[in-house]
């Protein structure tokens, strides 16, 4: 048996064990996992610091680099996002009534754990505790292929986790790190169907189309994030540029970060320039459309076909729309069904804009930075799922679990 059957077998019979445990035990051995990782604090950041210094050898670029860093607030931030996880109602077991059909049949459904989830991510350390907890609430085993870059962070994540578990006497295999980042090997663990239930690939698109392309296990994709924030005439401008600099300069490197600024061009003339200095006064790099090319003293004037970039830099495309219909057809055409965001005093536009853009997460006079599982309440997030099946948008408990059907009768047989 090759390593990678060995552990995704162990894993899938961990996940048996877990099923059946109830709340108030999960939720114990998860306030204990915050506690270690608090107090394993330097050890995290030493190995930390080894991922980094390898990484900038490799010539990682910054939104990598910032991705792959934690320091004594990150890991704070992933120890209280799973005390809230503890405090989140447990998805398990609940149950919900169909109805009774007219031969006397009871039918309700009860929700389950997936079993077996299969992470597959790079430069992303803190994934390794978010799922951990995520998986661990809702009932599943994880199994997390890291890539090189942030693999010894997620090694001695993974190891203080684990304690914890053969500490209550659960298995450690609940939570698994794959130990080596080789490619083949991760071709091998795609093809686990009869042990791992669902693969969720978090990185950029190269890593998701090859993990679409090659897995047997069903995959819930997680594309880029090309979030768009739209002005309509009548915004408030205030608070169109602190959604503005708040998305796109308060953390450069992420997936909820503003990459395009589309505005209308009823109000170009009184907001570009306010938009143009604050963006200069930030050091962001401008491309932009024709039309808006004279708001801006230097600017790289895009062609049609060049929007849709996610930059993950500080940098960002911006075009004047004819009209909120303009700036939702920008959206549909290059937005990547992530984060959207209006900035309207308008109640009738923000909700035609809400009903009408097909994105996963839909904002109205707040920063795409809020588009986060911790921040919308979840604890933390397994991913930002941008296809429908079976979940949309941030990833929390309920989206670790399905249903099945429980059918209770008196003996009643099919005609």
């Amino acid at each position: 048996m090759s390593i990678i059957t060995e552990l995704s077998s162990k894993a899938a019979q961990a996940a048996q064990i877990l099923a059946v445990l109830d709340e108030s035990s999960k939720n114990k051995v998860l306030q204990e996992m915050a506690d270690a990782l608090r107090a394993r604090t330097q050890d995290i950041l030493t190995a930390n610091e080894l991922d980094l210094e390898q990484a900038r050898k490799s010539k990682l670029g910054d939104a990598m680099l910032d991705r792959l860093t934690l320091n004594k607030e990150r890991i704070e931030s992933m120890a209280e996002g799973i005390e809230t996880i503890v405090s989140l109602p447990d998805p398990v077991g609940l149950k919900r009534i169909i109805g009774e059909r007219p031969n006397g049949l009871k039918i309700s459904k009860m929700r389950i754990p997936l079993g077996v989830v299969c992470m597959i991510f790079e430069a992303r350390p803190n994934v390794t505790a978010d799922a951990g907890a995520l998986c661990f609430k809702s009932g599943n085993a994880v199994i997390l292929r890291g890539g090189k870059e942030a693999l010894g962070t997620s090694k001695v994540i993974a190891a203080v986790l684990q304690e914890v578990l053969l500490k209550h006497n659960l298995p450690a295999e609940l939570i698994t790190v794959v130990p080596d980042p080789d490619r083949e090997l991760m071709m091998e663990l795609m093809q686990q169907r009869e042990y791992i239930d669902v693969i969720i690939p978090r990185g950029g698109e190269g890593l998701i189309n090859y993990v679409t392309d090659n897995s047997k296990i069903p995959v819930i994709q997680h594309f880029k994030g090309v979030c768009h924030l739209y002005i309509d005439k009548d915004a408030d401008f205030e608070t169109a540029l602190n959604l503005l600099l708040n998305g796109k300069t308060q953390r450069t490197g992420v997936c909820n970060a503003i990459e395009c600024l589309l505005v209308h061009k009823d109000i170009a003339d009184d907001f570009l320039p306010l938009a143009a200095a604050a963006l200069e006064n930030e050091k962001v790099k401008i491309n932009v459309c024709e039309n808006g090319a004279g708001f801006f003293e230097q600017a790289t004037i895009l062609a049609e076909q060049d929007f849709g970039q996610e930059y993950l830099d500080l940098e960002i495309a911006v075009r004047l729309v004819d009209d909120m219909d303009g700036a939702m057809a920008h959206i549909r055409r290059f937005g990547s069904y992530h984060t959207e965001v209006i900035c309207t005093k308008n109640e009738l536009n923000a909700r035609r804009f809400q009903r009408s853009v097909d994105s996963s997460v839909v904002m109205v006079n707040a920063s795409s930075r809020f588009s986060d599982g911790s921040q919308l309440g979840l604890g933390a997030e397994i991913g930002i799922a941008t296809t429908k099946l079976h979940a949309y948008g941030p990833m929390g408990l309920e989206s670790l679990t399905t249903e099945k059907y429980l059918v209770n009768g008196t003996g009643q047989i099919r005609a």
